[in-house]
């Protein structure tokens, strides 16, 4: 008779836990749990979401832009549909910084994300006045300078299609701001990299790459402009082939890191980004399909690591073999 008790059960198979993913970056001094931020313009001021959407999951958002005082925005419509895309003329309606202090601000310190502040102005005097009055407040992780505006005492020429512009308002903002200037350029240039330079020569710590591209739908039963200011700007999936080799053209031209803007709808694209030589990426128009579209791209781009077997996120930068 065999005696049961000298007989050793057998241990259970240990099942191997999957490796983390380490889905953090750094964008200068800025640290982020993970590179997905919401882009300005698409996520209102973030509290907005704040009920269908945890924030805190997030690696940033970025608020509409501020200006000095209200703006009441373009005419409608202001948007119209496109193939794979969409126009735009949202004409930077907003609250203005101070209301956006008072009443926004003390919101989103709620929330463990990094909260940039999209700035803007029609002379450097207003860029440089909103970010004093920002500057007198905590909960902001960095500004994003809005630099594809109409400079009104140079005619009209946009401060981002012309370095000695693009240097002039970084120089001024950047002596006016003790926290990270991250500057958003614009497409319409022909060489990004000699904006991208001139940003970079004058102090910004970082460059978000792209805004919009200049486009017209035009409805041809009546012979109007669906848009009421006739032209917007061109996003989403379209223009995603076209920013990705503006960031791969920047990313050679200068060592300060880039946020990659453009038609990002699923992990494949923050991996494109990220190949080409961004740090991180901003959503943008894929909110107006799924407003918790930064949200699911944040699981998705860890399964999609784990199915890669990539563990550390910030491997994938400027990697792109040619």
């Amino acid at each position: 008779m065999i005696d049961s008790s000298a007989v050793s059960s057998p241990e259970p198979a240990r099942i191997p836990r999957p490796a983390e993913v380490d889905l953090q970056v750094s964008v200068g001094t800025v640290h982020l749990k993970n590179p997905i931020l919401a882009a300005s313009g698409t996520f209102g001021y973030g509290v907005e979401f704040a009920d269908i959407v945890d924030l805190n999951r997030l690696g940033g958002l970025v608020v509409k832009g501020l200006s000095i005082q209200p703006m009441n925005g373009a005419p409608a419509p202001r948007i119209c549909e496109a193939a794979s895309g969409m126009v735009n003329a949202i004409g930077l309606q907003n609250i203005g910084v101070r209301q956006f202090v008072a009443e926004k601000l003390p919101l989103l310190r709620r929330y463990d994300t990094a909260i940039v502040a999209n700035v803007f102005g029609h002379t450097i005097s207003e860029y440089v006045e909103v970010i004093r009055v920002l500057e007198d407040t905590e909960g902001l992780a960095a500004y994003e300078l809005n630099i594809s505006c109409p400079n009104v005492e140079r005619g009209g020429i946009e401060y981002s299609t012309d370095p000695a512009s693009t240097s002039a308002v970084v120089a001024s903002t950047r002596s006016a701001s003790k926290r990270p200037l991250w500057v958003k350029l614009s497409p319409n240039v022909g060489t990004i990299g000699l904006t991208a330079k001139a940003s970079e020569c004058e102090g910004a710590d970082a460059l978000v790459i792209a805004n919009t591209y200049p486009a017209l739908c035009i409805d041809t039963h009546n012979r109007r402009s669906r848009l009421g200011s006739t032209t917007g700007g061109l996003s989403g999936a379209a223009i995603k082939p076209i920013t990705v080799r503006l960031v791969y053209e920047a990313a050679k031209a200068i060592k300060i890191p880039i946020l990659g803007l453009g038609g990002i709808e699923n992990p494949v694209d923050v991996a494109e980004y990220l190949l080409a030589g961004a740090t991180a990426v901003e959503v943008g128009t894929a909110h107006f399909v799924d407003p918790r579209a930064s949200e699911r791209l944040v699981d998705g781009l860890e399964m999609w690591c784990r199915k890669e077997n990539i563990f550390e996120i910030s491997s994938l930068r400027g990697s792109l073999q040619t």
